[in-house]
């Protein structure tokens, strides 16, 4: 049997590489010991696996057919064997994760303080940007953003309770100005917009009415891409702003904002965090991923 796993492991390398040589290099043997497993293989098998010529290396029908069969099963068996040997090692490492300024549930430190504490091996380096951009080709491990903007050959694992936006301004405006009761009406206020870059225009606020979901271009009376400096000017009076409604609760629960246009904001799902699918995940990943999980944030 010990000889069958041998003969199977070179076939596989011959089949991929179509090459004795390189089939050889991979497996660290010399090309001699490579041709004498796979006879030894074909012999057991009673057929030919391989056309052999002196330009070219080929599969025979059932060649294929044993390589389709066999090729599933060895990944398994070698996704295994690494699984249990990752059961003995520690995370460590630097992970780095880009996560959108909004995600206060993720940015708050507390779930991953707990996660520095499970695992103290583990470095972190975390850029918080509202850019969207491919992040494995910008080396990052990980990213956080909202679920409707990850791509869909991502995988996702929810780190967020479900999110609403409103539109929000201070008693002070609200006094001297009255508040909207409808979107459409936020066009007759001053308004305190966002926008990621300078280059980019202000965001349109987006609303749900009748089932129907819209958006309001406002005309800002000011434009950041800081969210603090959003809030404090609304605090300080200067207008109506707009974001999610767990970043201004905390100033809701002093009295400093009060929440505006409700009705037309219902929850959607909040934030994910997601990375690209590979055949074997970095082990620092998959212990953020299981902590998350065991923190109940799915």
């Amino acid at each position: 049997m010990v000889d069958d796993l041998e003969g199977i492991s070179v076939f596989l390398a011959v089949a991929e590489a179509r090459s004795f040589r390189l089939a050889g290099e991979r497996l660290g043997v010399t090309r001699s010991a490579v041709s004498q497993a796979l006879q030894r293989l074909e012999d057991r098998l009673g057929v030919a696996l391989v056309q052999r010529t002196t330009r070219s290396v080929s599969l025979t029908e059932a060649g294929e057919v044993f390589f389709a069969a066999v090729r599933p099963s060895v990944r398994q068996v070698r996704d295994a064997m690494q699984t249990v040997r990752d059961m003995q090692a520690r995370p460590s490492g630097l992970l780095r994760i880009t996560v959108s300024s909004i995600a206060e549930s993720f940015l708050s430190g507390t779930l991953l303080a707990g996660f520095m504490q499970a695992c103290p091996e583990i470095k972190l380096d975390i850029t918080v940007t509202d850019d969207e951009f491919d992040i494995v080709e910008t080396g990052f491990d990980a990213a956080v953003r909202l679920g409707e903007v990850i791509e869909q050959d991502m995988i996702a694992v929810s780190v967020s309770e479900p999110q609403r936006q409103c539109a929000t301004a201070s008693t002070a405006y609200l006094e001297r100005h009255g508040g909207p009761r409808h979107p459409g009406e936020l066009r007759d206020h001053a308004c305190i917009g966002w926008r990621p870059r300078p280059d980019t225009a202000p965001y349109r606020w987006e609303f749900t009415e009748n089932n129907r979901d819209f958006d309001v271009a406002v005309d800002p009376a000011v434009t950041t891409n800081d969210m603090g400096m959003m809030i404090r000017l609304a605090c300080a009076g200067a207008g109506i702003t707009f974001g999610m409604m767990e970043t201004f609760q905390p100033y809701f629960d002093r009295g400093e904002l009060v929440p505006l246009l409700e009705d037309f904001c219902p929850p959607f799902p909040g934030f994910y965090l997601y990375y690209p699918r590979r055949e074997r995940q970095p082990l620092k990943l998959r212990a953020l991923v299981e902590h998350i999980k065991r923190s109940g944030k799915r």
